[in-house]
């Protein structure tokens, strides 16, 4: 094996971070990196991706790429953050100029949030690929939870952000601002005509308490056995089902704070005439 995957957990967030190393070429690529933020204070901390840091300096390897699967509403991004401390390229999706348009407006931020995704060091095609040391990296367009979203194969593992989750939780939601149900089981169903034994690498676990969490699962575990999009289910009753999950759903606690600024790869406003930097919250806009 050319490469080795090192997983972090962040437990406020349930979310995975990880760190994807070509061994020969000592090597590095960081797909989705948290930055902590406790909304209630107002604060914000770096022991997430402090310990992704510590890992890679650990090891010895040299930063290459920062990757996100999409523009997180449930955490923020510590892509600048990581790159400020150990470098790297920050890249996503092509289609990020589509969340661009649509929020940028709805927090009044064009003036520090270019909408043509020039604050991303790359805005990658579908099937474009590059490489990690020797291994080839394959970005594949995954949208439907957002129209951004993407997902990187590398060798026979992918790791898919929040398009879909372990079984018996499922898939990801559709009722974001672009999001589509149709595009979502779509994008699914393109990942699970990969190899059997693909490994699906999850951008989170919200495991019930009957199980330990878990980041990856096989493409024919998950034929099998996801609860709402198995070989048996038919796009039309996918859509049925997510549509009436949807309904309701309560927002992400983080969402506001997230988007806005993992628009800017996880920077806050400039700092203000009091050296103090804000966070914008649009009242009754959404």
């Amino acid at each position: 094996m050319s490469i080795e995957i090192k997983p972090f957990f962040d437990q406020e967030t349930a979310t995975f971070t990880y760190v994807v190393s070509d061994v020969k070429g000592k090597v590095a690529a960081v797909i989705d990196p948290v930055l902590n933020y406790d909304q209630y204070a107002g604060r914000m901390t770096t022991h997430a991706a402090d310990e992704v840091i510590a890992y890679i300096t650990a090891q010895q390897l040299t930063l290459q790429w920062i990757l996100e699967t999409h523009i997180h509403a449930d955490h923020i991004t510590a892509a600048s953050y990581i790159k400020e401390k150990l470098g790297g390229f920050v890249g996503i999706g092509k289609k990020i100029t589509t969340v661009l348009e649509y929020w940028v407006p709805v927090f009044n931020t064009s003036d520090d949030t270019p909408l043509d995704g020039s604050q991303f060091d790359c805005l990658f095609d579908d099937k474009q690929q590059f490489f990690l040391g020797e291994s080839v990296i394959t970005v594949w367009h995954t949208p439907g939870h957002t129209p951004a979203c993407c997902s990187y194969l590398i060798d026979d593992n992918i790791f898919v952000g929040d398009t879909i989750f372990m079984p018996d939780i499922g898939t990801a939601r559709t009722d974001f601002p672009g999001g589509s149900a149709e595009d979502l089981y779509s994008s699914i169903k393109r990942i699970l005509n990969l190899s059997p034994h693909t490994n699906i690498f999850v951008g989170h676990d919200y495991p019930p308490v009957q199980r330990d969490k878990r980041c990856n699962i096989t493409v024919q575990e998950q034929r099998q056995t996801n609860i709402l999009v198995n070989d048996t289910v038919s796009q039309e009753s996918y859509v049925q089902n997510r549509h009436q999950r949807d309904q309701n759903k309560a927002v992400p606690k983080l969402l506001l704070p997230s988007i806005q600024a993992n628009l800017r790869l996880g920077r806050f406003s400039a700092s203000e005439s009091n050296g103090i930097q804000y966070i914008k919250i649009p009242i009754n806009s959404l």
